[in-house]
């Protein structure tokens, strides 16, 4: 469905409605003065206006004024065709972004959760011949904003005079859709309604009459099923209709709230007939991690498996993939540079100082052995589970199940998505505290986020580490985090003014994703990763090598050598490691792998690496979301956190 439109075409050729910008008019400067002489000149916007017809000529509007030109006058005109703009519409969960992706083929992260998109996306589409530009909007559940996406929501589609609206609904859960839909009606918008998860309603017995829908709001509501592409002909019909000025307005619907949701309820009632089903098995599964007293032990053998499935995967995966790059890589890699001229320094900063790829601090060595064979596996495995969890549901029922104890710590129960999002990146996880109400919530969540435990690469650097010392060092670091990013949560909350809100999330329904698009997702977010991170390794291995072959290294670990090790136990050394992961957060504990620590200092050292700064990326993206005062607070409760959990670490090695 989805192509990429051309940018270019000549007035002649160019569609009807369509628009553009004038780049260039051939054949000669007679033409030029003519056409010139009505306000067609390079730059200026032409509409086609009339049909594309046999023989005529061509009318197009300039500055206002209709004018009509011969066609092969209109052949020499070229455009830079302007897009037309639709945005994408709908309240949380009903498969907007899905939508996106296939109308614009770009890859974009959808979830089972409301606040998936806190910022909009756009791509081009091509809908009834004609370029669209199309912005998936904040979801949102009316345009009463009650949170910052859909503060952003609202105040997107109050500035879309004019555009194409599509809106898209979920057919399982008609009347809580319409609600915002007749918002959409009153808004005076061009509107096409897309009830999405046709499919999904006819498995649950819900059948609605799309036509009488649309005879109802004088609208067009057609079904979709957005994983297919099933309707999707019938919205290229539509649009067309759009372009031809034949797309109805909606017609106003009640002005106040009560009188909106008795309509609803009528209409629901004459459209919509739903026939019994008896509960299959995700529906008695999700009733049954819905109450505490079987959601909770059922959460905690949850995230035992998953973590267990993780680290079992990523294990796996580390077993079949070292041998490889040992036995094939690097005899290569090694004869490769063993050719090249050129003086020794060169071969030490590709190869290193070592045979061992983890402590040998080469490009080509280190740089790719770290984020390929000892990251890699464990963030594939992590993305997998996250994913699953995700679009399965399950993730808004631990919000509802750890409601209470997150109160303790100043946040209702949706708190933990932040915190779930931010064991895989600290980014996402600050970005899904815009989706709390107050400035005090997003705050805490911001903290938890960045202190309750390590991303996922710094996580696989603590597995690999500390792993063939004892699984019990690899707890204490997780713990240690842990209990920490704790404790500064229960302070934020004690010192931070304003009261938590109670919970209001909808629980969507369970469904088992399509492996087509959760093998999507995944691959999304480790290329993310790779593209990311492995720039970011090999610029700190090439940092570090060039810092010691200067002699800075030396120099800077002399002066921090007595501070680290009375308070942490550390060498002078690590400075550099500490320096570097303000940049790169996710892979300093990596570049620990070199300086042969003992596993007392490289607990120590993870979890100071893991507490004490967030990187600059999180950095600025906090910046960005809650303002440089509560940046630099947030920063300060890092670092003072990290330093006394290592300090009292290294305490409590030295006297047990």
């Amino acid at each position: 469905m989805s192509h990429k439109p051309k940018d270019f075409t000549d007035l002649l050729s160019a569609k009807e409605g369509e628009r553009g910008y004038v780049e260039s008019i051939d054949g000669g400067e007679t033409l030029r003065t003519r056409l010139g002489a009505m306000g067609i000149i390079e730059g200026r916007q032409l509409h086609k206006v009339s049909p594309l017809s046999a023989r005529g000529p061509v009318v197009a509007e300039v500055l206002g004024t209709r004018v009509a030109i011969g066609r092969n006058m209109a052949s020499r005109i070229k455009l830079k065709v302007k897009a037309g703009s639709i945005l994408l519409t709908g309240n949380p969960n009903v498969g907007k972004s899905v939508v996106f992706a296939r109308l614009t083929g770009l890859d974009v992260i959808s979830s089972n959760y409301p606040g998936t998109t806190v910022e909009y996306t756009s791509g081009a589409t091509l809908l009834a011949g004609r370029r669209f530009q199309l912005t998936d909007v904040p979801g949102a559940y009316s345009l009463e904003p009650t949170n910052r996406a859909e503060e952003a929501a609202a105040g997107m589609i109050n500035a879309a005079a004019g555009d194409l609206v599509l809106h898209v609904l979920d057919a399982t859960n008609l009347e809580r859709n319409l609600f915002f839909a007749m918002q959409m009606m009153e808004k005076g918008l061009p509107v096409i309604f897309l009830l999405n998860k046709w499919d999904v309603a006819r498995r649950k017995g819900v059948f609605i009459d799309a036509e009488g829908l649309g005879k109802d709001f004088g609208a067009r509501f057609i079904p979709v099923v957005a994983t297919t592409g099933e309707g999707l002909r019938e919205l290229n019909a539509a649009v067309a209709d759009f372009i031809a000025g034949r797309l109805p307005p909606p017609s106003c619907p009640p002005p106040g709230h009560d009188e909106k949701w008795k309509l609803i309820g009528r209409v629901a009632s004459e459209r919509q007939r739903i026939e019994h089903r008896h509960p299959g098995a995700l529906e008695k599964l999700a009733d049954l991690t819905s109450r505490p007293s079987t959601g909770l032990p059922f959460a905690a053998a949850a995230l035992a498996a998953s973590f267990y499935i993780i680290r079992f995967i990523g294990e796996g995966l580390i077993a079949v993939l070292e041998p490889l790059f040992n036995s094939y890589y690097m005899p290569l890699l090694t004869a490769a540079v063993g050719a090249l001229p050129g003086p020794e320094w060169i071969a030490t900063m590709l190869l290193g100082v070592t045979p061992a790829p983890m402590e040998s601090f080469g490009l080509l060595t280190t740089g790719i052995f770290i984020p390929f064979i000892v990251v890699l596996p464990y963030i594939l495995s992590f993305y997998l589970i996250l994913s699953l969890l995700e679009d399965l549901g399950y993730l808004p029922r631990l919000a509802v199940l750890l409601d209470d104890f997150m109160h303790r710590l100043g946040l209702h129960g949706y708190g933990t998505i932040p915190v779930m999002l931010g064991l895989g990146c600290k980014v996402p996880g600050i970005l899904a505290a815009r989706v709390l109400e107050t400035r005090r919530e997003r705050v805490i969540a911001t903290a938890l986020a960045l202190m309750v435990a390590p991303c996922m690469p710094q996580s696989a650097m603590i597995f690999s580490l500390l792993g063939p010392h004892g699984i019990g060092w690899v707890i204490l670091v997780f713990g240690a985090i842990a209990a920490t990013g704790l404790a500064a949560g229960a302070m934020l909350n004690r010192f931070t003014r304003g009261e938590t809100p109670e919970l209001f999330v909808e629980i969507p329904p369970y469904h088992l994703p399509p492996l087509r698009l959760l093998a999507r997702k995944v691959w999304m977010r480790v290329k993310a990763f790779l593209l990311d991170a492995v720039p970011m390794i090999m610029l700190g291995v090439f940092l570090i090598n060039l810092l010691d072959m200067s002699g800075a290294l030396a120099a800077v670990s002399e002066i921090f050598r007595r501070p680290l090790e009375a308070a942490f136990g550390l060498p002078g050394e690590t400075v550099s490691v500490m320096v570097l992961g303000f940049l790169k957060k996710d892979v300093s504990i990596a570049m620990l792998a070199p300086f042969g620590l003992g596993p007392e200092q490289l607990t120590v050292a993870s979890v100071f690496l893991a507490l004490y700064l967030p990187c600059l990326a999180s950095l600025l993206v906090m910046v960005r979301e809650l303002g440089l005062r509560d940046s630099l607070g947030i920063a300060l409760v890092n670092f003072a956190g990290a330093s006394a959990a290592a300090a009292l670490l290294h305490l409590a090695f030295r006297v047990f």
